[in-house]
């Protein structure tokens, strides 16, 4: 803690009541604004940056903690100090960055006093401070947004979220402009291997805290609300007190299993059936899941390849038609209500007639997947390789609750591993489970 926060704070705590009133009353409402808006008094020591010179500062704690706040404080600090080069702000989705990072109630508009806050540019995703200082906005659902632009400083939030590793990669390799970049990244944290390996990386200074430690500006029975609704003890660490679960308590399938599973799958023509599992994308943000799937000579089912990628229904089918070709498969299994339709048409427009295996669910995502599950356990599923998204949907996959995002990686999994088992060969099948 710095001696200015020191003193001030020891000043204002010796007051009693009627002379901290007294003191307050005294003060012109440019000197009132000034103190209001004066974090390095009203902020707690963890939402302060790290001493010294560091270039990740990772804020991995509890909900309600205080994140948003100690970020838009941060970026409201490096904008005033005239940094050369541009910020970034780098958030789940570009929703989440203009209605939390920048407009939110903790947001960098709400927190800057009329005197510093900058000019808000949302069809540019860009703000402005008087002083010259940028900050752009991009959104993780979109990786290649960052290769390119040159950075000084970044705030990402809910880093945890984030659907595609290589945004943080892309953002890392971009972050190479004035004398200390640096970046803030604050999130609850959530199962991950590529998060799991940041905190151990050189260089990152962590910062976990409870959301406990800021329940003064919560609302009365938000903690209470998070322990009823995550009752399992894990998760309610995972919540409230910011600990990063490598594997969350009754998920179908853990780190240890998945890492047993690995080896060198057979040559194709040792294969006795290669199948393409296909989760489609039709529209909105999410995911196309593209799992080849094969099964061996001695029966064992092999993950071969994941192929996955967020875009619109020609590029996705493109995709597929590519992995087709190169595996020489022997069907592609597409759920019928979510594409099935969409990718033949697709197909014909481009004259190409593939073998189409179209299934049908009647039970929800992870009632689906147990039984794949099972087979891992059982040791009938191996992975030629690591798949480090694929892998973290399957350990995130727990009964009774809703994964976000949608887990389209583990669906095409699951199409392709029960497509290869089936042996109807019917154009559209009922699978039960």
């Amino acid at each position: 803690m710095n001696n200015y926060r020191k003193k001030w704070i020891a000043f204002l705590k010796e007051m009693k009541p009627n002379e901290r009133r007294q003191f307050l009353c005294q003060l012109s409402a440019d000197e009132l604004n000034y103190l209001l808006h004066d974090w390095q008094i009203w902020a707690r020591e963890k939402q302060l940056p790290p001493a010294g010179d560091w270039r990740i500062w990772l804020m991995m704690a509890g909900r309600g903690f205080g994140k948003t706040r100690a970020g838009a404080e941060w970026i409201r600090a490096v904008a005033k100090a005239g940094t050369r080069a541009q910020i970034a702000l780098v958030g789940d989705t570009m929703d989440d960055v203009r209605h939390v990072m920048v407009e939110g109630q903790s947001g960098i508009l709400t927190i800057s006093p009329n005197y510093e806050r900058p000019r808000w540019y949302p069809s540019k995703r860009l703000l402005v401070w008087a002083n010259g200082v940028r900050a752009r906005c991009y959104s993780a659902e979109d990786p290649a947004q960052l290769r390119g632009p040159e950075h000084e400083k970044a705030w990402c939030d809910e880093i945890a979220k984030w659907r595609y590793s290589q945004t943080w990669e892309n953002l890392m390799l971009g972050l190479r402009a004035g004398r200390l970049p640096q970046v803030l990244a604050t999130t609850t944290p959530r199962p991950s291997r590529w998060l799991n390996e940041l905190i151990k990386a050189p260089g990152v200074r962590l910062v976990q805290g409870h959301s406990l430690e800021n329940s003064r500006n919560l609302a009365d029975g938000f903690i209470d609300m998070v322990a009823q609704h995550f009752h399992d003890p894990a998760l309610l660490a995972q919540e409230l007190e910011g600990r990063l679960m490598t594997a969350l308590p009754n998920a179908l399938w853990d780190r240890q299993m998945l890492d047993q599973c690995r080896g060198t799958a057979p040559a194709r023509a040792q294969l006795v059936s290669v199948v393409i599992g296909v989760d489609p994308a039709v529209e909105g943000g999410d995911e196309t899941g593209i799992i080849v799937v094969a099964k061996a000579e001695d029966g064992m089912i092999w993950i071969l390849e994941d192929q996955s990628l967020q875009a619109r229904p020609r590029a996705w089918v493109e995709r597929v038609v590519a992995v087709w070709k190169r595996w020489k498969a022997n069907a592609i299994v597409v759920e019928v209500n979510q594409g099935g339709d969409v990718i033949r048409e697709l197909l014909r427009s481009q004259n190409l007639n593939l073998p189409i295996r179209k299934v049908r669910a009647k039970h929800g995502k992870t009632l689906r997947a147990e039984p794949v599950a099972i087979m891992y356990a059982n040791g009938q599923v191996r992975h030629h390789g690591v798949f480090a998204e694929l892998e973290d949907q399957l350990c995130s996959c727990v009964p009774g609750q809703r994964a976000t995002p949608s887990p389209d990686r583990l669906d095409a999994l699951v199409w392709g591993v029960t497509g290869l088992q089936s042996a109807a060969r019917a154009e559209t099948q009922t699978i039960s489970f």
